[in-house]
């Protein structure tokens, strides 16, 4: 930001609106992302947030950071939309053949991926030494749905002081409660985040790759054995927006033994991309699109395969039939 442009833009320049903000646009949406857990949602969001930031530039009178007075912001209307009870559950979709009772069912059917290119040149600096988080596993889906499991302001509490690194006094002035209030949410957040088991090998590594082309292997052979080897013993599949979650080798071996059997799916193609910070393939059955596999890794093993059944096949880079370019 150039001396000076606070006041352009107060003058209705537009160009100085966006020197002021555009620094902040990438970082705004995947924090919004963070506490919808829908890309769809979050980038409506950001939307009402630059209206907000536009219409309330006056009121700037720069006792805070740019930075700051943008996620108070945005973060607000983030829990605007929480709050909202007409927010809609997406429909739940039948499947072509009968499966097996789930293990469980999700509750958070909302849940979109991130394609990676967004989470790229986020012009944000590096967060706090309270900070908890990095920003890998701060996107990543376990850890996304895990919020959308919180009440809204613990959640918001959590990705304010422990992933963006603001402190219990900025949080309670962005969220517009004492630090005491604050300090209280963020602990019941962090109690009731599953923390990681086992750490993911390196994006890209040479470990990475081996156990992605296995299990790619294994599936577009309908291989059911050879992908439930590669589970960890707690290993589960779930499928947005459908609720139905299997857990445990047995639970997923039964439900892949049912969809690949069916006969009306044609060849799997499976086409590598990335999602989350984690290796992901569009899934084509009969050379059509069929979804977006996630695959959360722990160790040498898989632990989540999380397959959404619908999926934005141009945004994350994927072509419209497997043999295209």
């Amino acid at each position: 930001m150039t001396q000076g442009a606070p006041g352009r833009a107060r003058a209705a320049d537009e160009r100085a609106f966006r020197e002021l903000t555009e620094p902040h646009r990438r970082g705004l949406l995947v924090h919004c992302y963070r506490m919808l857990g829908s890309l769809t949602d979050a980038e409506d969001v950001l939307q009402e947030t630059m209206l907000a930031a536009w219409r309330g530039l006056d009121g700037f009178e720069g006792r805070s950071s740019v930075r700051t007075w943008l996620y108070r912001i945005a973060t607000n209307r983030c829990l605007n939309a929480l709050r909202d009870a007409g927010r809609r559950r997406p429909p739940e979709p039948r499947p072509p053949f009968e499966p097996p009772p789930p293990s469980r069912r999700s509750d958070v059917t909302w849940l979109q991926p991130i394609p990676d290119h967004l989470l790229t040149d986020v012009a944000e600096p590096a967060p706090g030494p309270e900070a908890r988080y990095g920003s890998r596993e701060s996107v990543e889906l376990a850890f996304v749905a895990g919020l959308q499991r919180l009440p809204p302001r613990q959640a918001a509490a959590l990705v304010l002081c422990d992933v963006l690194g603001f402190s219990l006094a900025e949080a309670a002035d962005m969220l517009g409660g004492g630090p005491t209030a604050v300090k209280g949410a963020l602990q019941r957040a962090r109690a009731g985040t599953a923390a990681r088991h086992g750490e993911p090998p390196a994006p890209s590594s040479p470990e990475e790759k081996a156990l992605v082309r296995r299990f790619a292997e294994a599936f577009t052979a309908d291989d059911v054995d050879g992908v439930v080897e590669l589970l960890t013993d707690d290993g589960w599949l779930a499928m947005p927006p459908a609720p139905h979650e299997y857990h445990g080798r047995a639970a997923v071996a039964a439900f892949l033994t049912v969809s690949m059997g069916w006969s009306g799916r044609g060849a799997t193609t499976l086409l590598p991309t990335r999602a989350n910070t984690q290796p992901a393939f569009g899934c084509y059955l009969g050379g059509r699109p069929a979804g977006l596999i996630v695959l959360t890794l722990r160790g040498d093993r898989i632990a989540t395969i999380t397959r959404f059944l619908e999926a934005d096949f141009p945004r994350l880079g994927l072509p419209a039939t497997p043999g295209a370019p």
